[in-house]
């Protein structure tokens, strides 16, 4: 497919909505490839990430949210993987087959469940080598947060720090984004599952928050207080946990992790969004790049399936979902 022809003469496959609600609202069809803007790339999607976000928005709780009407038909999908497609006239660092990964907002012009997807350049990274798509397609957004989060507590190599939900999405890249920093972790996995893949990835210790007492394993991981706390699952769990802080230590809570913590944590929450700029895009590669960082999937399934991948993400499952949209084919 030419350059010319995928800037607007031709149609592509997307799972759409035509209005807010339940699995069945999820649709396959033929839309016209997304206009690319001056300053945009457009990707030709391998693999698109499925995150619990997206049956919240496909439900309509985002409705308004992000300051721009909803409009149907409506493409969810906020991660890919892929390669370039096209370039705006503006874009001088990517040039067409380039392996990309990117991190986008499905408003106003659609998200990545689809065969093409349209993001500012600003959002897109090259996609390391070592990395294939099928890990790059599921990460952005997730590793993003993880990584902020880390910023956020600004901990030193040696302090002791406590991933809470570190078998999910944005907790097991969390937990291994903390080792590369030289940080001591206490994992708070779900299930055996969990519990083995936290320790495979190398935390220091594991307990299953499900099963075990996490204050009693925390006292005895840092009977001196834990220094921090990244926080990905809510609850009267969560909250007892935490009074294994030290007075000083922080708690990075990224936004949209419920239940809310009770005001009696105070100042020491601190609430954030994921930075996905470049520079902080840049900074994860060169730690991809330094380390063997994993992105677990726990499963694929193909664009035409999305209903079944949104059935999957109220089961259990450890990592991240994935669409399948292309080929994982290197030589592109």
């Amino acid at each position: 497919m030419t350059d010319e022809l995928v800037s607007g003469h031709s149609l592509m496959r997307a799972v759409v909505l035509d209005r807010f609600g339940g699995v069945e609202e999820l649709k396959t069809r033929l839309l016209p490839v997304p206009e690319v803007g001056d300053d945009d790339v457009l990707i030709r999607v391998h693999v698109a990430g499925v995150g619990s976000w997206d049956a919240a928005e496909r439900r309509g709780d985002f409705d308004g949210a992000f300051g721009t009407p909803s409009v149907f038909p409506y493409v969810l999908g906020w991660d890919a993987a892929g390669t370039i497609a096209s370039v705006g006239r503006d874009v001088s660092r990517f040039r067409i087959g380039d392996r990309v990964y990117a991190a986008t907002t499905p408003l106003p012009r659609g998200g990545f469940y689809a065969e093409y997807g349209v993001v500012p350049a600003e959002h897109v990274t090259p996609l390391p080598d070592r990395l294939p798509f099928e890990q790059a397609g599921a990460m952005a957004w997730d590793a993003l947060t993880a990584l902020s989060g880390l910023d956020l507590l600004d901990l030193e190599p040696g302090d002791a720090v406590m991933v809470f939900g570190a078998s999910g999405g944005i907790g097991h890249l969390a937990l291994q984004l903390a080792r590369h920093r030289g940080l001591r972790v206490l994992a708070v996995a779900s299930g055996d599952d969990g519990v083995a893949l936290a320790r495979r990835l190398g935390a220091d210790a594991v307990v299953d928050g499900r099963r075990a007492d996490v204050l009693a394993a925390a006292a005895e991981f840092a009977p001196d207080g834990l220094d921090g706390a990244l926080v990905t699952v809510g609850g009267e769990t969560t909250e007892r946990a935490l009074r294994a802080l030290t007075d000083s230590g922080r708690i990075a809570w990224p936004h949209g992790v419920h239940p809310l913590p009770s005001d009696a944590l105070g100042s020491r929450v601190s609430f954030y969004d994921g930075d996905r700029s470049r520079a902080a895009a840049e900074g994860l590669n060169a730690i991809i790049d330094s380390s063997d960082l994993e992105v677990h999937i726990a499963r694929t399934f193909a664009l035409d399936d999305a209903p079944s991948a949104h059935r999957a993400l109220g089961d259990h499952y450890i990592g991240k979902l994935a669409l399948r949209v292309a080929p994982d084919d290197r030589r592109e």
